[in-house]
C-alpha cells in the first residue's frame, strides 16, 4: 500500500434528507454542481445518493444516477459511484446498479460484505427499533458477482470487524474480481462497531495486516466527524472519507468545507490528495 498519495472520497448526501441534514444537495444539478467543486477542492472520488426531485426522498433510479455520473465527469476527472439500498430483495437492491455497470458507467460499487443492526442510541433509549442492514450470502453473491463480472472494485463498509475476514474470503473466491477497498465506519451516534478512537483503528489495522496486508484502506463513518482520528489513521497509511452524510446531522459546514479540512490535514502530515488517476492506479 502505498503512502505518497492519500485518497479524499466525499459521501455528498446521504439519504437522511434535508430535515435532518439541510446542506445536502438533492437536484441531480445540485449533486453535480457540489461533485465539480468537492473535486476542485481535492476530493477524487464521490459517492452519491440519488433523490426524487419533488418528494425530496431518495429514488434509487439508474437513469438519474447516469445524469449525476456523467454531468460531474463532463467537468472533472472523479471516481463517481453510488450507494446500495438497505432495503428490498437483492434483485432489487443490485438492479439500478446493474443497468449502469451496463452502461459501463461504474467504476466502484458498494458491497458491503456483512450484516449490521444499524441502530441509534436515541433509538435503544427511546425503545424504537433501528434497521437489519441484511448481506447473507444470497445479497452478496449478485454484488460480488457484478464487480467480478463488470471489472468493478467493491467498496466494503466495515462496520464490524468480522466483515473484514468476510469480505477477504470473498476476494479470495472471486480471483478475477478487481481489490477491494475496505472502509472502515466508526461512530458516535450509531451502536455498531467502534468509536472514532485510535484503540479501535489499532484493532482494525492489525486484523487488516494479517488478513489482507497492503490492501487500500480508509476511515470513514456515520454520525461522526472522522477527522478527529485523521491524524492517526494517516500515520499509518489509511485514506480519508468526509462528507455530509457522514457528518452528525444539522451541521452547518458545506461537503466543500469537509473536503478543505481533509486536504488540511492531509498537507499537515507531509502527503499530498490524490487525483483520480493516482487512485486508480493505487490498486
Amino acid at each position: 500500500m502505498s503512502n505518497d498519495k492519500v485518497w479524499i472520497e466525499v459521501a455528498v448526501n446521504g439519504t437522511f434528507g434535508r430535515k435532518r441534514q439541510p446542506n445536502i444537495p438533492i437536484s441531480v444539478d445540485e449533486i453535480v454542481a457540489d461533485g465539480v467543486a468537492c473535486v476542485k477542492a481535492g476530493a477524487a472520488i464521490v459517492h452519491v445518493h440519488p433523490y426524487d426531485e419533488a418528494t425530496g426522498k431518495q429514488k434509487d433510479d439508474a437513469d438519474i444516477y447516469a445524469r449525476i455520473f456523467e454531468g460531474i465527469r463532463a467537468q472533472v476527472d472523479a471516481i463517481v459511484y453510488p450507494t446500495v439500498s438497505v432495503f428490498g430483495s437483492p434483485e432489487e437492491r443490485y438492479a439500478p446498479i446493474q443497468a449502469l455497470a451496463e452502461r459501463g458507467l461504474m467504476e466502484w460499487a458498494a458491497v458491503d460484505p456483512g450484516s449490521a443492526n444499524l441502530t441509534l442510541y436515541d433509538q435503544v433509549a427511546a425503545g424504537k427499533d433501528g434497521i437489519l442492514y441484511v448481506n447473507s450470502e444470497e445479497y452478496l453473491r449478485p454484488g460480488m458477482g457484478m464487480c467480478e463480472r463488470y471489472g468493478i472494485h467493491p467498496t466494503y463498509a466495515i462496520y464490524e470487524p468480522g466483515f473484514v475476514r468476510n469480505g477477504k474470503a470473498w476476494a479470495d473466491h472471486l480471483p478475477n474480481m478487481p481489490a477491494p477497498l475496505y472502509r472502515l465506519m466508526f461512530s458516535d451516534g450509531f451502536t455498531f462497531g467502534f468509536p472514532p478512537r485510535n484503540y479501535g483503528l489499532d484493532a482494525y489495522t492489525r486484523l487488516l495486516d494479517e488478513v489482507s496486508p497492503g490492501a487500500p484502506r480508509m476511515i470513514a463513518g456515520l454520525l461522526v466527524d472522522v477527522m478527529e482520528l485523521a491524524d492517526y489513521a494517516l500515520a499509518q497509511g489509511y485514506h480519508l472519507r468526509t462528507g455530509l452524510e457522514d457528518m452528525p446531522r444539522g451541521t452547518d459546514k458545506t461537503n466543500v468545507d469537509l473536503v478543505e479540512a481533509a486536504v488540511a490535514k492531509v498537507e499537515k502530515a507531509g502527503r499530498e490528495p490524490a487525483t483520480a488517476t493516482e487512485v486508480r492506479a493505487g490498486f
